[in-house]
């Protein structure tokens, strides 16, 4: 019996009997409202598939080529990268990624839209996907591309480094002030693991982020009820899906 080699996991993702093969094109939604939302919106179809319990996959049709895939909801990295590891062995090679965040500098507010290009990692998940460049970056093709959207509607965004943490009740003073003051953006609790992951397995991945809450100043200032929230959460979902749609047309 041959021997497991240290690098690889004895549990592996892989394309189950009855699982789809699907398109190169995928769409991560973290957040349930807008997933059903996106669905709706691209008239997308529930597809059956092995980890069904877990979150769902809707895949969207096309005349030509196999469509997008919408998969989500996820909360927090191991969730998220369980999702992101069989949308890879499904076939997915550009998959983009809609979540919320947590504002650390004072000028960003409810609302705002943020392009992480880089994470600084306080999740478990990464550490267990080794790369020899040590922390990833976002696809830089799909981040231009996503820009070029964003700039072509008018819409304003910063574009920065984020923090990932996987738990939410110990994003501390301390460290909101140390971070704040290294010009890092925001906090949320999945895109560094999403990126590790992406570059450990050679795919493009990039992401968009809306403002949901503020903790610059070292309080806790919740927006979720504010409706620019909703307003530019739907916006950059919308966005998100029109790109998905069509990246094939324009890469590779």
């Amino acid at each position: 019996m041959q021997k497991e080699t240290p690098s690889e996991g004895i549990i592996r993702p892989i394309m189950g009997r009855r699982d789809p093969q699907l398109g190169p094109d995928a769409l991560m939604v973290m957040l349930p409202s807008e997933l059903k939302h996106l669905v709706r919106e691209a008239k997308a179809e529930k597809v059956t598939f092995s980890n069904t319990p877990l979150y769902s996959l809707y895949r969207t049709k096309k005349v030509l080529g196999p469509g997008i895939t919408l998969a989500g909801p996820f909360i927090g990295a191991p969730h998220a990268v369980i999702g992101l590891e069989k949308l890879i062995v499904l076939g997915a090679r550009r998959i983009l990624v809609l979540g919320w965040c947590g504002s650390l500098q004072p000028d960003l507010k409810t609302g705002d839209l943020v392009i992480p290009d880089r994470a600084i990692s306080e999740e478990g998940t990464s550490q267990h996907y080794p790369l020899p460049n040590g922390a990833p970056r976002s696809d830089s093709e799909l981040n231009r591309m996503l820009e070029i959207s964003l700039e072509g509607q008018g819409i304003t965004f910063t574009k920065g480094e984020i923090w990932t943490i996987d738990a939410i009740y110990r994003e501390t003073s301390e460290k909101v002030k140390a971070y704040r003051e290294k010009g890092v953006l925001a906090v949320e609790m999945e895109i560094s693991a999403l990126l590790t992951v992406a570059a450990y397995r050679s795919v493009s991945l990039a992401g968009l982020l809306v403002v949901s809450d503020e903790l610059s100043d070292l309080k806790w200032r919740p927006g979720f009820s504010n409706p620019l929230l909703k307003k530019n959460t739907r916006l950059a979902g919308e966005l998100l899906l029109s790109l998905s749609e069509n990246l094939r047309e324009v890469l590779p």
